[in-house]
């Protein structure tokens, strides 16, 4: 393998599992649900899939998400595991995150996870209110969420909650009563996303007829604006757009995707970044495990990224971090002084008071957050 010297090797792994019980009516991920029969196929392709690196590549961290990775069985979640460290063993000191349903996480499967090298759960609660999860159609109720929790403390150094806020019909007095029965539970991480209406959900279907409605956008900005304040309150870093993390428990994974490193991923739809090359596996899981199988690519997408357009990308990644871009920093690792790029968009946007440029590093102000999405194509844009 030749080497691009603008990159160095990556040091993080994704494995995506595509299977769930069921699909949530705002979901856009690659997932199959009702599809069990596919399980033993899958853990056959990710195990060929990984076998095409050659030599195994040594991790500081890696993360098995989904789908639901908890919807496997003890003897498929150990298979899995025991795949993905034979090719990607784990450094000392290292962080290894599995999603999980509230409702999948039992003892025997923390336990097993934990015997694995697992130290991070991240559940995706998404609300404890039971008129929320069922609208969002979750399968698990408020105390399943409690329950499996407390599973996960009893074996995880770190233990992560996923929030949804910005639901239709939903007040700021409900969203901020999840965030206190999150916090009452002392996680060590809280992720906060904003309910969004993907072409292709059946949540965007019943949106265009008005069969759901979406929170108006100044609720919404109120609602993270809450998170924010209650959050910090609590002892909260608040250290990336849409996350936050107790002192020594920021999610280390997800912080390579906004330094702009390189990272290997396997399964289908799974994205990654090798060499200054990008490659995005097919989204389709049967077309996926038919093509590996087969021992042909499952690569979907290709794409060589030319150093600019890789210094913007890594400009954008960046500013989500709350602490912004080192401007010396970046010059020093791209090549590109950061005027070079986008000098004229990022005054415009420091006269706004949606940036912050101190003459060393660039941050997102208060005001910034609240519209980040919108800037971000100005500064991807030549």
């Amino acid at each position: 393998m030749t080497t691009n010297s603008r990159f160095a090797p990556p040091r993080a792994a994704y494995v995506h599992v595509p299977f769930c019980r069921h699909r949530c009516g705002y979901c856009n991920f690659t997932v199959v649900a009702g599809r069990d029969d596919l399980v033993e196929a899958y853990l056959q392709a990710i195990a060929r899939e990984l076998s095409w690196l050659d030599t195994p590549r040594e991790v500081d961290t890696l993360f098995i998400g989904g789908g639901t990775p908890t919807h496997l069985s003890c003897v498929q979640l150990r298979q899995l595991c025991t795949t993905a460290t034979q090719w990607f063993p784990l450094a000392e000191g290292h962080e290894f995150s599995v999603e999980a349903n509230p409702l999948d996480l039992t003892l025997e499967k923390a336990d097993l996870l934990a015997s694995c090298g697992v130290n991070r759960i991240s559940l995706g609660a998404q609300s404890f209110s039971a008129s929320k999860l069922a609208l969002l159609e979750r399968d698990h109720r408020a105390e399943q969420v409690v329950t499996a929790f407390e599973v996960a403390r009893e074996s995880m150094r770190s233990v992560s909650i996923d929030l949804i806020f910005g639901a239709p019909g939903e007040s700021q007095e409900s969203w901020e009563n999840d965030l206190r029965l999150a916090l009452d539970l002392s996680p060590d991480h809280l992720s906060t996303y904003g309910l969004t209406f993907e072409r292709g959900t059946s949540f965007w279907s019943r949106l265009q007829k008005s069969e759901l409605s979406q929170v108006a956008e100044e609720d919404e900005r109120r609602m993270y604006l809450a998170a924010i304040d209650l959050l910090t309150q609590a002892g909260f870093e608040h250290y990336e757009v849409s996350n936050f993390a107790k002192p020594g428990h920021r999610c280390r994974h997800n912080e390579v995707y906004w330094a702009g490193h390189t990272y290997f991923a396997a399964g289908p739809g799974a994205a990654r970044h090798v060499d200054g090359r990008r490659e995005t596996n097919h989204r389709s899981t049967t077309t996926y495990l038919n093509r590996v199988l087969a021992d042909q690519s499952p690569v979907a997408e290709s794409e060589n990224l030319n150093p600019e357009d890789s210094a913007r990308e890594r400009l954008v990644f960046g500013l989500r971090r709350l602490e912004g871009v080192d401007q010396r920093s970046f010059a020093a690792a791209t090549g590109f002084e950061i005027d070079q790029l986008v000098g004229k968009s990022l005054a415009e946007l420091v006269s706004t008071n949606l940036l912050e440029d101190t003459g060393s590093r660039i941050r997102l102000t208060r005001q910034g957050l609240l519209v980040s999405d919108s800037i971000w194509p100005t500064f991807l844009c030549r």
